[in-house]
């Protein structure tokens, strides 16, 4: 009788007693002896033991398992389970399970599959190593040793109870460390810091930064282990979120890819053009305003862009600082006002220094002191503007429930328009005799 014969022999004559125990065992197996000790249980029974077995690897072996003993063992599982379950599959074989399962069911386990945009459950890998709590240290060595075959490699182990309620951590280091016949419980670490499902992305990964930790286990309301959530996938979310803040300041549907179709496109970016240009009719009607002064002295027509282009770019920068800081929870509601207070100062010291170089030039060009000292105040007073719209405009929009990425710079760039060509041109008439 071959080794595996012999197993599955003694198997057959301990299952009836403590399914439990032989769950025990199978953590410490092969995949492919396992598979042939659920093979040979009956259903009922192969139900008692998937409902003790870490979630990870019973999706393991569902992907392998036949698509008839798999409807015949997940109905006699509770919803909470179920969804353990499919939750540590591939995504592209999580709604396959979900089909296969009661109908009765179905309802209650698409609401627990169900987590936020943004949050930790959205994001978290069910790529993870967990252990009963029960298990022996040699027969999880055992096992990562046979998963070390496949490439497969951990930093850490999650000890879970016969409920998936995760209890322990386990260091690779302290795993080998220990004695062979010790069980899990004897070495595993208590002090465990979780993470909500629920939790935001943001707030997950300023705890893994303050931390200092490169991963953390997620969690449901009753402390089940669900995965794991890792620095760098917080790190290619962030990403992903500044790309799509990017789009949107400047009215383009974050969903808009470079091979969008040109109709998508169209319908997506047409909406936020006519915005712009109704924004640009209002700093043209500005201009008009003072359409005999500039028919007077074309040379103020020279400046023009140079003072709303500079006040774009200063409230452009202090926007980028301010919707870093909204996003990151760095701006504390009763800071506010001291943000913008800050961010007008800086405006107008920018202002002064970029006057003053504005100044000299437009003096040297056309040689003339006065057109000098009106470019330079028009810079001035449009700096300080820039300032304390970059700053308030997303503060603004976020008060008020709008996302405060949402085309802001489109509404910063009219502002500074309008305030530079007032500004600029109403300087330009208080100095009119000089300028002519």
């Amino acid at each position: 009788m071959s080794d595996r014969e012999l197993l599955l022999s003694v198997v057959r004559k301990m299952v009836e007693d403590d399914y439990e125990k032989l769950a025990r065992i199978m953590e410490g197996l092969d995949e492919a002896e396992v598979l042939d000790i659920m093979k040979i249980l009956p259903h009922a029974l192969s139900s008692k033991v998937i409902s003790v077995l870490p979630s990870n690897l019973v999706a393991a072996l569902l992907i392998q398992l036949p698509s008839e003993f798999i409807e015949k063992i997940i109905g006699d599982l509770d919803p909470q389970r179920i969804s353990d379950i499919i939750l540590s599959l591939p995504e592209e074989l999580r709604n396959d399970l979900l089909e296969r399962t009661p109908k009765n069911k179905k309802k209650l386990i698409r609401e627990l599959l169900t987590f936020p945009e943004d949050s930790a459950g959205r994001i978290m890998s069910r790529d993870y190593l967990a252990f009963h709590v029960d298990l022996k240290v040699k027969d999880a060595i055992n096992k990562i040793k046979a998963m070390a075959r496949r490439k497969a490699s951990f930093s850490y182990a999650y000890v879970v109870d016969k409920e998936n309620q995760l209890v322990g951590v386990l260091r690779m280091f302290d795993l080998i460390a220990a004695p062979r016949e010790a069980t899990l419980m004897s070495i595993m670490k208590t002090d465990l810091y979780t993470i909500d499902s629920f939790s935001s992305s943001e707030h997950v990964a300023n705890d893994l930064k303050s931390q200092k930790y490169s991963s953390a286990p997620v969690v449901d309301s009753q402390n089940r282990l669900l995965g794991i959530v890792r620095a760098e996938k917080l790190i290619q979310e962030a990403r992903e979120d500044v790309a799509e803040d990017i789009q949107r300041m400047v009215g383009v549907a974050p969903e808009e890819r470079t091979f969008s179709s040109i109709w998508f496109s169209l319908r997506r970016r047409l909406p936020w053009l006519h915005i712009n240009l109704a924004t640009a009719f209002a700093a043209a009607g500005v201009v008009a305003i003072f359409e005999d002064i500039i028919h007077q002295i074309t040379a103020l027509a020279i400046f023009l862009p140079v003072v709303a282009g500079q006040g774009g770019n200063a409230g452009a920068q202090t926007l980028a600082v301010v919707m870093r800081g909204l996003v990151m929870r760095e701006i504390p509601r009763g800071r506010f006002k001291s943000l913008l207070m800050k961010e007008a100062g800086i405006g107008a010291l920018n202002g002064v220094i970029i006057g003053l170089v504005t100044a000299v030039i437009a003096w040297l060009w056309k040689a003339n002191p006065f057109l000098g000292i009106v470019v330079g105040l028009g810079m001035i007073v449009n700096l300080i503007a820039a300032g304390l719209a970059g700053a308030a405009i997303p503060i603004v929009m976020k008060k008020l429930g709008a996302d405060p990425a949402q085309s802001s710079s489109i509404i910063l760039t009219t502002v500074t328009d309008v305030v530079g060509f007032f500004a600029f041109l109403s300087f330009a008439v208080m100095f009119h005799e000089f300028l002519i």
